[in-house]
């Protein structure tokens, strides 16, 4: 079976920390079951897979997202020096923003966007191509809307553009450039209520001989939190260029290759932890528990937390409670709902899991079982 959908579930235990703040310097919140949660946003959790180690080891360099164009600009001249003349690059760029970076002065896009070097490197190779005929923008848009493999397949080394998408407002990105993403993050909260505590933190003057040099606060918690991801798979390979449409009918090959991508997806997201106040806390706690399921839709498990977990102060705090609720819910919804899916999970504590679901002894078994559709 075929199931277009991969969602991720992940519940994570962190130990004191402030892993993503808000404008005031104070922990990202939300209140859910009507009472205050601690919040991870999205674009932290997304930012924090795509710079990672594991990230540029496996998937490649990632984007560079800026608006300051001739910054990047001269990145990108040092980066394709060797394979095209610096005025190609400028030319390339020009064409791709719609903006003139002739000048010395700093040129800005109209907003933040995610660039790639092999992108850039594509339209020098279609001006140097088209030299003679000298460079039409219309023309370049023409030809890439006629056939877009070639395009998508040079974004194909800077993954988080497929999995995360790409809005675009000017130039000839605004014409072709635009790229709905294939995965979708949800904010991660915790499973509980949270009553944050105020650390009073002083920096020691060693040549200061009475007081501190600095005195101030800093609001943080610890907590169990749920992170939900869903993954495109049929979107993923038309980003890639993989196939030609959502649409079309995905080959063996390209399936296996939006699959390995899911693989490493789904180790990030167990592993991976913002840096934020990280010297401070050092909170580098990874995953409890890792569910996959492959499904014909993107379906949330949070409602399991809607009510909030109360801590088992006998047995231990909300770790355990939340992976029962979490359990107990998605058993819930899938017979409730009669879904067809295949399901899987690990965990670090020997737990009881539901008939319909695999359980597996370790992640690297967990992410085998994705790279093979979700069989074995």
């Amino acid at each position: 079976m075929n199931e277009n959908f991969i969602n991720f579930h992940i519940l994570i235990s962190h130990s004191p920390s402030c892993l993503n703040r808000d404008d005031m310097n104070m922990q990202k919140s939300a209140i859910f079951g009507g009472k205050r949660r601690v919040r991870v946003s999205s674009q932290s959790l997304k930012r924090t897979l795509r710079q990672s180690d594991y990230y540029r080891e496996h998937l490649g360099e990632p984007s560079v997202r800026t608006k300051h164009l001739s910054a990047y600009q001269q990145q990108v001249i040092d980066t394709l020096s060797n394979r095209y003349d610096a005025m190609v690059i400028q030319q390339a760029i020009a064409v791709i923003s719609g903006k003139d970076t002739s000048g010395e002065s700093e040129i800005k896009a109209d907003a933040v966007a995610p660039w790639v070097a092999e992108e850039v490197a594509y339209f020098c190779e279609q001006i140097m191509n088209g030299e003679d005929e000298g460079v039409d923008a219309k023309k370049l848009q023409k030809q890439i809307e006629k056939d877009s493999q070639p395009f998508r397949q040079a974004l194909a080394n800077s993954a988080d553009i497929a999995l995360s998408g790409r809005m675009a407002t000017s130039g000839l990105m605004s014409e072709i450039g635009k790229i709905d993403g294939a995965l979708a993050v949800a904010h991660a909260i915790t499973t509980h209520a949270v009553d944050a505590d105020i650390d009073w933190f002083t920096a020691v003057d060693d040549l200061q001989e009475l007081g501190s040099g600095h005195l101030d606060t800093q609001e943080f918690s610890s907590g169990v939190f749920y992170r939900y991801a869903s993954l495109n798979l049929k979107q993923l390979q038309t980003n890639l260029g993989l196939i030609a449409t959502i649409k079309s009918e995905d080959t063996t090959e390209s399936r296996q290759q939006a699959l390995a991508i899911a693989a490493h997806v789904l180790h990030m997201l167990a592993t991976e932890v913002p840096s934020a106040k990280q010297q401070s806390f050092a909170a580098h706690n990874v995953a409890d528990v890792a569910m996959v399921s492959f499904a014909n839709q993107p379906i949330s498990l949070a409602n399991a937390f809607e009510e909030p977990i109360a801590a088992d102060f006998r047995n231990g705090g909300f770790r355990k409670p939340s992976i029962k609720a979490f359990n107990d819910y998605w058993e819930k919804v899938h017979k409730g709902y009669g879904l067809q899916e295949r399901c899987a999970e690990f965990a670090l504590d020997e737990i009881s899991l539901p008939e319909a679901m695999a359980k597996k002894d370790s992640l690297p078994d967990l992410e085998d079982w994705v790279k093979k559709n979700g069989e074995g």
